[in-house]
């Protein structure tokens, strides 16, 4: 498989391995992008992070909770301009209520709700027409509660990230504290128990082939036994990182998430960050590495 520019700019952002590490990286796995991933890892070039894509597109995020309903939306603009527009962000509001009112079941039935007479489609393309930039609703969620359960919200940098918690046994201020810190820390899973076993069988994997791959090129090599160990240390470490619960808390370091809640539990969590796997045009940056794979 031939190699592009752009193959190896987007392991690049994956990764922030350099660019000849990246193109060994496709050559070797035929251009794959997960294995490339794997292999860069296995080398210790790459950190074990999250394959977080490059976050481009501009808009605002939002929440709404009425009683036991919530929702969470992402509205996209061309430019970071009209994001700040007072217009704009009034139309963001009116989405995130039409959707907490009426509980749309996916997108082409959020842009059929019925807005003062008219449906969401039309309020937008009006809108988009009038401020004079391209206005689309990207995406939204809506959580639902019972009333011993709490909504926690939190909307950070101006509404450029958004979250929603739903939790039981706990106050509405420790669930608001939770939201602050899914937006902050951005965790992937809630606890261990919602890791999918191929996920787990994976991450070992790849940790085994990094540990045996530095053992090897050791000047002293350890034992299989401790080595073992150092794979389960690592493994508990990226386990920690991705989990909520077992996140050191924003607010008190000292304390994990979990800790913190004590008795409460996180039932659901939602995260919304404008333009979160939305790629950007970078030109420049493509010269570059073209120059750099014909050297």
């Amino acid at each position: 498989m031939k190699i592009t520019a752009s193959l190896v700019k987007e392991l690049r952002e994956k990764t922030g391995a350099g660019m000849m590490d990246c193109k060994k990286a496709l050559e070797a796995c035929d251009g794959d992008i997960e294995k490339s991933f794997d292999w860069l890892r296995e080398k210790g070039i790459a950190k074990a992070a999250k394959k977080a894509d490059r976050i481009a597109a501009e808009g605002l995020t939002a929440f709404v909770v009425e009683g036991d309903v919530a929702a969470i939306v992402e509205v996209n603009s061309e430019t970071d301009f009209v994001a700040k527009n007072a217009e704009f962000q009034a139309l963001v509001n009116t989405i995130a209520k039409a959707v907490v009112d009426n509980q749309p079941a996916d997108l082409e039935a959020a842009l059929a709700v019925n807005v003062d007479g008219k449906d969401l489609a039309t309020v937008i393309a009006e809108a988009s027409g009038k401020i004079g930039e391209k206005i689309s609703l990207r995406r939204f969620q809506v959580l639902t509660k019972n009333a011993d359960e709490e909504f926690g919200a939190y909307s950070h940098m101006g509404g450029k990230m958004t979250s929603v918690v739903k939790v039981a046994n706990t106050t509405a201020e420790k669930a608001r504290d939770v939201a602050m810190h899914v937006a902050a820390s951005n965790p992937t899973y809630i606890d261990r128990t919602a890791i999918p076993q191929e996920v787990l069988d994976h991450e070992l994997s790849v940790l085994k082939a990094q540990a045996l791959a530095e053992n090897e090129q050791a000047a002293k090599p350890k034992p299989e036994n401790i080595v073992e160990k150092m794979v389960q240390g690592r493994l508990n470490k990226n386990l920690k990182e991705m989990c909520l619960v077992d996140q050191e808390f924003i607010k008190n370091p000292d304390e994990t998430v979990g800790k913190y809640l004590g008795e409460g539990k996180v039932l659901e969590m939602v995260r919304f960050q404008v333009g979160e796997g939305m790629q950007k045009r970078e030109e420049n940056f493509a010269e570059e590495v073209a120059a750099q794979m014909k050297a």
